[in-house]
């Protein structure tokens, strides 16, 4: 098994590198157990989500408590996103908030994520089929009052965009979290390109739908983080 700081490190370089995020702001995090989990953090000598090392990534409780010296490390002011989405939701182990500019664009012109396509994405569409919700409030969630606003607006889904702000995705691995960000990242993409060509096709049809597997974790997140690792690598990151 792979340390999961290296996981973590991984999943941050990865979001920098598919674009959903830029600079130092953005973060993932594992459980490590009942109320502890890893999490990307700020330090005196980091350089950012494209360069994140295992030594960014710290132990620290729910409540953004580091479990060990802080050796010039600090909590992100969001983990309260992290640490109440692990609180109140124990089938969720890993958590990305993200800024993707394609989901803030949407967000803020109130373009609806629809399923409007298939077999391109199977599960960006399912995605889109089952809901998006929207957090409306574009603030800093830097308090644990306001992740839980989030998490209300979020109900049992696996993602939720925050408008003017970003995104919070869940899984229960830290690649299914990553992966289900970068598709609804794509879902995003299309949505808006659509827009700028002033297209609104039609849904996919029930029958469809009906056609489209269920491609199960194995593609969904094992062979896709396999891909991503290897990207990330064959670009020296």
């Amino acid at each position: 098994m792979p340390d999961p700081r290296t996981t973590v490190a991984l999943a941050c370089r990865i979001l920098a590198m598919e674009g959903l995020v830029e600079g130092v702001l953005g973060h993932v995090s594992v459980r490590t157990g009942v109320d502890r989990m890893l999490i990307r953090c700020r330090g005196e000598d980091e350089q950012g989500l494209m360069f994140t090392g295992e030594p960014d990534v710290r132990e620290t409780d729910l409540d953004g408590t580091l479990t060990g010296p802080s050796e010039g490390y600090r909590v992100p002011n969001e983990l309260p996103i992290h640490g109440e989405l692990l609180r109140a939701r124990p089938e969720v182990n890993a958590v990305v908030h993200a800024h993707p500019p394609a989901v803030l664009l949407c967000g803020l012109a109130g373009l609806e994520l629809r399923p409007v396509f298939g077999s391109y994405n199977i599960p960006a569409m399912r995605m889109a089929l089952s809901g998006v919700p929207v957090y409306p409030r574009s603030v800093l969630i830097h308090r644990p009052e306001l992740a839980r606003e989030m998490i209300a607006a979020m109900q049992d889904k696996p993602v939720c965009v925050l408008r003017g702000h970003g995104i919070a995705v869940t899984g229960a691995t830290v690649a299914e979290a990553v992966i289900r960000a970068i598709d609804l990242n794509v879902l995003a993409t299309v949505t808006l390109e659509l827009a700028r060509l002033g297209s609104r096709p039609a849904e996919v049809p029930a029958g469809d739908i009906a056609e489209l597997p269920d491609l199960g974790p194995a593609l969904n997140s094992q062979s896709v983080w396999r891909h991503l690792v290897a990207k990330l690598r064959a670009r020296g990151m």
